[in-house]
């Protein structure tokens, strides 16, 4: 059976949903955002924490160990540092950017906000997200957290994925476009 709350689907969906329940009944649920938020940044920064955390081959030893340190050293504690050092504990670290994900989407929902993933080719400024937050807001008619990331892979423009929705505006896809009519035209 389909469901619309494709969110708690999986294991990530599973231990986000229990992680956000705890955060709940413990009233930190912005905190617990916050800090997973902060750990996502330490992701995006480091490749080194990125094979720590995608590789099969690390003893769960040695990646509980690693993961404990990074977490003292960042300053994140609490249920957030016991939850990542559950999932470690129960090699699932390989997924903790999908958990991090869904908690965050679980957290905008529970706010009356909808979460929409945005790429682009470079950093954008506080007036471009607070300019895209607002015609997205208009367009669906809530307020729009936006989950941002950028690709220099795109050249320009923006992919913006809102629920099932995607709006792709992003230079490389117009410029492959373009391409196949060219070539299609010559034919």
């Amino acid at each position: 059976m389909a469901t619309d709350d494709t969110i708690v689907e999986g294991v990530a969906g599973r231990y986000a949903s229990a992680l956000f329940e705890l955060a709940s009944d413990s009233s930190n649920v912005e905190g617990i955002e916050r800090d997973l938020v902060n750990f996502q940044a330490l992701l995006d920064e480091s490749p080194d924490l990125m094979r720590l955390v995608r590789s099969p081959v690390i003893a769960a030893d040695d990646q509980g160990k690693a993961i404990s340190a990074i977490l003292d050293k960042a300053g994140i504690g609490g249920l957030t540092a016991n939850f990542l050092k559950l999932v470690t504990a129960n090699r699932r670290l390989f997924v903790i950017q999908d958990i991090i994900k869904a908690y965050r989407s679980l957290a905008a929902k529970a706010r009356g906000e909808i979460t929409a993933e945005v790429t682009s080719a470079f950093a954008l400024n506080d007036e471009q997200i607070a300019a895209l937050k607002e015609t997205l807001k208009a367009s669906v008619g809530k307020d729009v957290t936006l989950q941002s990331r950028v690709d220099p892979g795109i050249l320009g423009g923006l992919i913006v994925k809102v629920g099932s929705r995607m709006i792709d505006s992003s230079l490389k896809t117009k410029l492959q476009n373009m391409k196949a009519v060219l070539s299609g035209a010559g034919a």
